[in-house]
C-alpha cells in the first residue's frame, strides 16, 4: 500500500469477452495493494449452492488471478485460477482486469483442471479477442502450469490465508 493510500478509492472492473461486458466490481474489499498484486474478499454476485464467497490475488505482473473460493462454513471448494490482462488507469485511480479465457481449476485434493481453451480458440476464430491477447493467455497459463507442476502453488496461494 502506498503511503496515504485509502484502499476504498480504489476502483476494480473485470471485463469478459463472452459476454462483452465490464463489471464494476463495487462490494470487492481490497486488504492489500502494491506494484505486485492486489488482495481482495468477495461475495459471489449470484449465490450458488457449493460456495458463495472467496479471496482473490491479482497478480499483475504475472498476468494471473488466484481466487479461493469458500462455502458458507468457511471451507475449500477449489482454487480457481484466471488468465487476466492488466490495465491501470491513473486518474481515474482504476483497474481493468480482461478475463483472457483460459483457466485453471485446483481442487483440494490437488487434482489440476484446464478449462476454456476451446472458448479461447473459438474467440479468436470470430474475431472477438486478438491474436497478442490469445498469445499472451497462452504463454501466461504455460507460466502458471509450471509453477504448479514444481510445487510453487502453495506459495502463490498462501496469501489468500486470510483472517475473516
Amino acid at each position: 500500500m502506498r503511503m496515504g493510500e485509502n484502499l476504498n478509492e480504489i476502483k476494480l472492473y473485470r471485463k469478459r469477452f463472452i459476454p462483452n461486458e465490464t463489471i464494476f466490481l463495487k462490494d470487492d474489499i481490497i486488504l492489500h495493494r502494491d506494484d505486485d498484486v492486489i488482495i481482495t474478499k468477495w461475495f459471489v454476485f449470484r449465490p450458488k449452492e457449493e460456495f458463495d464467497h472467496g479471496v482473490s490475488c491479482y497478480y499483475m505482473k504475472k498476468g494471473f488471478k488466484i481466487s479461493k473460493f469458500l462455502n458458507d462454513k468457511n471451507e475449500l471448494v477449489y482454487y480457481y485460477c484466471d488468465i487476466i490482462d492488466t490495465e491501470y488507469i491513473k486518474e481515474q485511480n482504476s483497474y481493468i482486469f480482461s478475463d483472457l479465457l483460459a483457466d485453471v481449476i485446483i481442487y483440494e485434493n490437488g487434482f489440476v483442471k484446464v478449462v476454456d481453451l476451446a472458448e479461447l480458440a473459438d474467440c479468436l476464430e470470430s474475431g472477438i479477442i486478438s491474436e497478442k491477447n490469445v498469445k499472451d493467455a497462452l504463454r501466461r497459463l504455460d507460466s502458471l502450469l509450471q509453477i504448479i507442476y514444481t510445487n510453487g502453488f502453495t506459495k502463490l496461494s498462501g496469501v489468500l490465508e486470510i483472517e475473516e
